[in-house]
């Protein structure tokens, strides 16, 4: 058996996986949380052994636990400890190597990279571009090859997915000099389950990835789309950071610029409150005071003004980009939706594609409304254009990398 361990390192989080890469089984997954504080709960979910694509026969097991948690290397331990009491035993199935995520590669990394001294510096010097996300992914490294150390370690990179993107995609309107001076650009983001799901797409279908013009809705807390042709991201809705682009949870997606410029001067606002304004306070939560999508759609179903307005403006967001990205690719063969929102909330999904018929776009509404496990088309069989809930794994996609590149 080949296992490899999957390391997701947030700032005060720490998230794993092993996965039977031969048979790209997920043996068992956990989330520690709160670490640094007073009180960290921990999850482990040990899963039976089946084929990816079974319906499991036997029940996830999951085990909670609540500790004092300091740092992410105690996480790391309180990790063994996990392992060692619940199973699966990391004896048996010793990791061959470790994948981590890493969300921002700027310009340099567009494949999965082994992981040396080097590598690690990079990734600490694009924390200025990512400040909320590099520094812990890199705490989760050192802490990762402190206790696995005889192994490769393998960083695979949100943006790298998005390297393909063209100059006149990925390239901002100002100054030419400055931008380049201080790596303004475009880079995207969710790149790793932009690349499964346009994949796991094609191979349901049994048809050639290379043929094939995809638009992919990854649709969570944080939200993206993608334009996908043949295989390689063309355009996509995260810039610089993963601020821009859809409306989501708790951030605001694409504003004028110049609104900041307006609020700083007339309501002084600083360059901090700016930042925690469009990065906490906004997207569903400012406009309707919750950020999760159920809670949006519940406060529809009981007529709340405010929860509808969020509702249509998500939408109306969803809907521009979709119609955008139709031209871009010249046309569109398939259209996907994963992650929490896009998997799960079947009136997001209508409502985005309600009025893309002239695109040959046509949703089963019995099809769109059923629950089912894995893969399901949404889409008329008369449908020109094929619409697809496919759950995401990054987790799977990772360890999936991490085996080639080694």
């Amino acid at each position: 058996m080949s296992a490899i361990l999957v390391i997701n390192s947030g700032s005060s989080s720490l998230k794993y996986s092993l996965i039977d890469v031969e048979r790209e089984n997920e043996l068992a997954s956990g989330l520690i949380e709160r670490i640094g504080q007073p009180v960290s709960p921990v999850a482990h979910t040990v899963r039976p052994e089946t084929d990816a694509d079974a319906v499991p026969t036997m029940l996830d097991a999951t085990y909670r636990d609540e500790r004092e948690i300091a740092d992410h290397h105690a996480a790391f331990a309180v990790m063994l400890e996990q392992f060692a009491d619940h199973g699966p035993s990391l004896a048996t199935h010793p990791p061959v190597a470790v994948g981590h995520r890493v969300v921002h590669g700027g310009a340099r990394f567009f494949a999965p990279t082994l992981i040396d001294a080097d590598v690690e510096r990079q990734i600490e010097e694009l924390s200025v571009l990512a400040p909320l996300h590099n520094p812990a992914n890199l705490s989760g490294i050192l802490a990762a090859k402190a206790v696995f150390r005889g192994v490769p370690h393998v960083a695979v990179f949100d943006t790298a997915f998005h390297q393909t993107l063209p100059p006149a995609a990925y390239t901002y309107a100002i100054d030419s000099t400055l931008a380049k001076e201080h790596r303004v650009r475009r880079y995207g983001f969710h790149g790793t389950s932009h690349q499964f799901v346009s994949e796991a797409a094609a191979a349901h279908l049994g048809r050639d990835l290379a043929q094939l013009r995809q638009i992919v809705f990854h649709l969570g807390n944080g939200a993206s789309v993608t334009a996908i042709d043949g295989g390689r991201s063309v355009e996509t809705s995260m810039g610089l950071t993963p601020l821009e682009g859809l409306v989501m949870g708790t951030r605001s997606g694409d504003l004028d610029p110049a609104a900041l410029v307006h609020l700083s001067r007339r309501a002084g606002l600083t360059i901090n409150d700016l930042d925690a304004l469009l990065n906490t306070r906004s997207g569903l939560l400012g406009l309707a005071g919750r950020s999760d999508m159920r809670d949006i759609l519940a406060g529809v179903a009981a007529g709340e003004e405010a929860a509808t307005l969020a509702f249509d403006v998500y939408v109306h967001r969803l809907r521009g980009y979709a119609g955008a990205y139709i031209a871009q690719l010249g046309g569109v063969d398939v259209i996907s939706f994963t992650a929490g929102v896009g998997e799960n909330a079947a009136r997001v999904r209508a409502a985005a594609l309600e009025t893309l018929g002239f695109a040959g776009v046509e949703i089963d509404p019995a099809r769109n409304e059923a629950r089912a496990h894995g893969i399901r088309r949404i889409s008329t069989d008369a449908s020109a254009v094929t619409v697809l809930v496919v759950p995401t794994n990054e987790e799977l996609q990772i360890a999936r990398q991490t085996a080639e590149l080694l």
